[in-house]
């Protein structure tokens, strides 16, 4: 027995020369049970080395702690277990002067367990201690990756506690480690999170659109070939690209980026599939070679299709089927996929993933909708919600979110992944939502608001920042409706619950419009004191959108007022912008309805005649039946100033059968039960959880990591109007008095 305590600091016990070969036996063992999944196996196995009552090298338990994390980290929610192996592990290295990437795993490991918990100081201080150890380490290009590695979770926290300056300084020393490497790839994968950055704090325009310039000259500089082998990066560049692109109402790039994600995803799906059924195969002819009654010539048949198989894997994976990963898991969330699952960014020992693969092809589902849905392509967009749905709801059972779970009931480890997929679905839903009401399918927008809110009531502090959302989505049902004073109540409560400029002008431009709808003269005294302070900022905001609705809600108010000529000006510069930036069909369609209906008060009728039919057109394509009523409407008053009898008794039937398809949806929608629940003017109430303010700090990261996917909700149409006088019935002597 010799004791090793004078060169490695171990302890006293006795350790026999051939524990070294009992080690090896047991890290073979523990791998054989991992690749069968038998997980639970392997790390009794590796345990075994770490409660021995005879010691190993300390070197060797380092490594085994090290490994039993890993497992636990890949494999489990048992964070806290996996922390006490790396601490130990780091203790013992702590004696031992050399071992840098050791040193570097357990630090690096140790920081994603500290993630995992939320524990951020603790994790900021760990990294900083690695990037300490790397910068005197003169390891050279490894000690560079490693520095990478830690600059890289080194922001992600940053992120977290709300710290974008800070976030960006440590992408940017990681980018310039990158570029001392001559490594295009690692310098693209932190242009690319610089930018991610810049789009979250967004403080300045200009600093994000110098993020994507040099994204774009990084990405173009990247050999093809190798283009081809980071699909990870293609995805997060595209879009993170995509979010800056609608965000800023440039939808004609934005409709190539799409195009090309598009292509990407299906394309990666096949190769998914080919590599399973590759696995599957090559599993199945492993099993055969197993068979000790294999004569010679069968054998050698079977290893020269197992070396083609082997060499089409490798082809589509760039590694061997039998190929190591890293120790170290992707450090958001747990990872429980395989190797053909994951989006990796960047190589080892980083290999971070921003999202899993299935939340990125949910995500650009969602894409597709949010750019199809104001066009009208409703049906594109019932299959691409009903696709992601799918997705999100595999994910969330693979998390334990079944439809009972509750948001005290989750693993620690598992809230960041629960709040992708949960904030995810409620984007999905908000879209259905949206999809329902433009067609007047009421009782399936009610069934899936229902749903949302049943969703923030179980998960409230991860879907905080969905309650904003919420209360706009009621206060469109219930102007769908014709419950205009509820509506008005919802829109602005929402207002109440962001701290977003933008989504705080639009709940309030939404709520001048109900107060237009109602129509006596103090809802319109209060829709000019909502519009004013609105109009006063306008120009101030990223992009056209809240320009486009405020300009449709002032027009439609100077209408009111009939203040005509007015009304005129501002309503056709809206129309020109939302056709020429957004391209928002619903919003187009009643820009054109305003019009026409304006025209007619002008009594040209050959400009009312042109426009009306425009106006009908887009709301037949966009199935909106309160639309086609309200211009059919206005398209009788149009025949009876133009004395075209048939015309307007033809145009009366027609609009008869509209009123009435729309009448009874409303009837039945407002027997549902749901009905009063929805337009009811309170708050969705949730229990507190005061026992659990770890989990809210954690479940904090689905509000301050905001996906920044534009809402675009269409502006709902006033009931239909029986003449175009119903649009100036208001007391305008008190309203002249106010100034916009």
């Amino acid at each position: 027995m010799v004791n090793l305590r004078s060169e490695y600091g171990g302890s006293e016990r006795p350790v026999a020369p051939s524990m070294e070969a009992v080690a090896e036996g047991l890290w073979a063992l523990a791998e054989h049970h991992e690749q069968g999944r038998e997980i639970a196996k392997a790390v009794k196995c590796l345990e075994a080395i770490c409660q021995s009552s005879v010691s190993f090298l300390p070197i060797v338990e380092i490594k085994t702690r090290l490994r039993v994390a890993a497992l636990l980290l890949k494999h489990s929610h048992n964070v806290n277990h996996a922390k006490s192996h790396l601490e130990r592990a780091q203790l013992l290295l702590k004696s031992i002067p050399s071992c840098f990437e050791l040193k570097c795993r357990a630090y690096s490991l140790l920081s994603q367990c500290y993630h995992l918990v939320g524990a951020i100081p603790s994790q900021k201080q760990i990294l900083n201690k690695g990037l300490e150890l790397s910068a005197i380490s003169g390891e050279g290009f490894v000690g560079r990756l490693w520095s990478c590695n830690f600059n890289s979770q080194l922001a992600n926290a940053l992120v977290i506690e709300g710290d974008y300056n800070g976030s960006v300084l440590a992408l940017e020393q990681g980018l310039t480690f990158a570029m001392e490497m001559f490594y295009p790839e690692l310098q693209m994968f932190f242009a690319t999170s610089i930018l991610h950055a810049r789009v979250m704090q967004w403080d300045s325009t200009t600093l994000v659109e110098e993020s994507v310039n040099r994204c774009n000259l990084i990405w173009e500089s990247i050999e093809p070939e190798k283009k081809q082998h980071c699909l990870g990066l293609l995805f997060y560049h595209e879009l993170l690209q995509l979010f800056y692109l609608l965000r800023i109402c440039d939808y004609k790039t934005a409709a190539q980026r799409i195009d090309t994600l598009d292509a990407a995803m299906k394309s990666d799906l096949e190769r998914t599939q080919r590599i399973r059924e590759l696995t599957n195969e090559i599993g199945a002819l492993n099993q055969s070679l197993s068979r000790s009654d294999l004569n010679y010539k069968d054998r050698s048949a079977l290893f020269e299709k197992q070396t083609k198989l082997e060499e089409q894997f490798s082809n589509y994976t760039g590694v061997s089927s039998t190929g190591k990963v890293t120790l170290e898991p992707a450090y958001f969330g747990n990872v429980k996929r395989a190797f053909a699952d994951k989006l990796e960014l960047a190589p080892p020992p980083i290999d971070g993933e921003w999202l899993p693969k299935g939340a990125v092809y949910a995500l650009v589902d969602l894409m597709v909708v949010v750019f199809s849905r104001p066009k009208g392509l409703f049906k594109d967009c019932q299959k691409r919600i009903q696709s992601g749905l799918q997705i999100i709801q595999e994910e969330l059972v693979e998390l334990g979110i079944t439809d009972m779970a509750k948001e005290v009931e989750l693993q620690h480890s598992a809230i960041w992944m629960a709040g992708v997929y949960l904030m995810l679905l409620m984007q999905f839903l908000e879209n259905k939502v949206a999809i329902d009401l433009t067609r007047s399918e009421f009782v399936e927008a009610q069934e899936a608001l229902v749903q949302m809110r049943n969703w923030f009531v179980r998960f409230p502090t991860i879907l905080q920042a969905c309650e904003c959302t919420i209360e706009i989505l009621r206060g469109h049902y219930a102007h769908s409706v014709g419950c205009y004073d509820e509506a008005a109540f919802h829109f602005l409560e929402a207002s109440k619950l962001t701290q977003s400029k933008s989504l705080q002008a639009v709940s309030r431009i939404y709520a001048t419009i109900s107060f237009i709808c109602i129509g006596d003269a103090e809802s319109s005294s209060k829709a000019v004191d909502l519009i004013g302070p609105v109009l006063g900022v306008i120009d101030s905001f990223v992009g056209v959108r809240e320009k486009a609705i405020a300009l449709y809600t002032y027009g439609f108010l100077l209408m009111k007022q009939e203040n005509l000529q007015e009304a005129r000006i501002r309503l056709a510069s809206g129309l020109q912008t939302t056709h020429t930036y957004l391209g928002n069909l619903q919003l187009v369609s009643q820009y054109l309805s305003v019009l026409g209906n304006l025209a007619l008060a002008l009594h040209d009728t050959g400009q009312a005649r042109e426009i009306l039919r425009s106006a009908l057109t887009l709301a037949r394509k966009l199935y909106d039946i309160p639309t086609q009523n309200w211009v059919l409407s206005n398209m009788t008053v149009l025949y009876q100033q133009s004395g075209e009898k048939g015309s307007e008794m033809e145009n009366l039937e027609y609009q008869k059968k509209k009123v009435e398809d729309l009448q009874q949806r409303l009837a039945t929608a407002r027997s549902s039960p749901h009905h009063n629940e929805l337009i009811g003017k309170v708050r969705v109430q949730v229990d507190e959880l005061n026992e659990h303010n770890m989990k809210r700090a954690i479940a904090g990261l689905s509000k301050r990591v905001d996906l920044d996917i534009p809402e675009s909700v269409g502006l709902s149409t006033p009931q239909p109007m029986r003449s175009s006088s119903r649009l100036m019935d208001v007391d305008i002597g008190r309203l002249g008095k106010r100034k916009l």
